[in-house]
């Protein structure tokens, strides 16, 4: 039987790196439960501005978050009074001394966690689930994508019935570890019932590859069987 693990997992200290950089011993689940809720607070506050990933830098006493997104507009704000907000906002979840960096992204529309966010949107606003992917998986390629792959499973275009859809162009190698593969997997809850959806893409910057993936997943809403009356 094949045993699947995050490709980003498999290709740590080979063409990824970790996205916390720092080492602690006995401030070690302090830091960690810190860095966790600084991500959750970026993403539940900045839902609209694209953020594509969060790294976390620190030191004895020291920590500097670098926030990736597609919008930097969104988190700066006029005349820079959005940045200064967010960093008093994560100041408080954090004693270090806290510095906050904003890097944009340039191809959002090769980018993993911004593609599966764009399709699962899509999906919660019962847009065609086929429309959506080829629309990705065409954008994708046309910015410079190597390869692409989506996923979507689920309660799609409303059907009692859970399936899984899957649409891939160009190459995804999962297996070559020299392969830059980029993998995320994102979940919504339309109104009628909870899907969840997976991509995959490969971006072509510089001979590197990258995969996406969205993945919705719907329970069935089974109705209750009836006894029949017997005359």
């Amino acid at each position: 039987m094949g045993q699947k693990i995050n490709p980003i997992g498999l290709r740590i200290g080979i063409t990824r790196t970790w996205a916390s950089k720092w080492y602690a011993e006995k401030q070690y689940q302090q830091w960690l439960h810190e860095d966790l809720a600084i991500k959750r607070s970026i993403k539940t506050r900045m839902v609209h501005a694209g953020v594509a990933k969060i790294d976390i830098e620190r030191s004895s006493n020291k920590c500097t978050v670098n926030v990736h997104t597609a919008r930097p507009g969104i988190i700066i704000g006029k005349k820079g009074q959005g940045a200064e907000q967010l960093k008093l906002d994560i100041q408080k979840l954090t004693p270090s001394k806290l510095y906050l960096n904003i890097h944009e992204v340039r191809k959002a529309e090769t980018d993993a966690q911004l593609v599966a966010e764009s399709v699962a949107t899509q999906l919660e606003r019962r847009v065609s689930f086929r429309r959506a992917m080829k629309k990705s998986v065409q954008t994708a390629m046309k910015f410079g994508a190597k390869g692409i792959r989506l996923n979507a499973s689920g309660r799609l275009g409303g059907a009692e019935m859970s399936r899984k859809e899957w649409y891939r162009e160009g190459r995804v190698p999962l297996h070559t570890l020299r392969a830059d593969i980029d993998y995320v997997s994102r979940s919504r809850r339309p109104r009628t019932a909870s899907s969840g959806c997976s991509a995959g893409s490969t971006r072509a910057t510089s001979s590197r590859s990258a995969a996406s993936a969205v993945e919705a997943r719907a329970p069935c809403r089974r109705a209750r069987s009836r006894p029949a009356s017997l005359v």
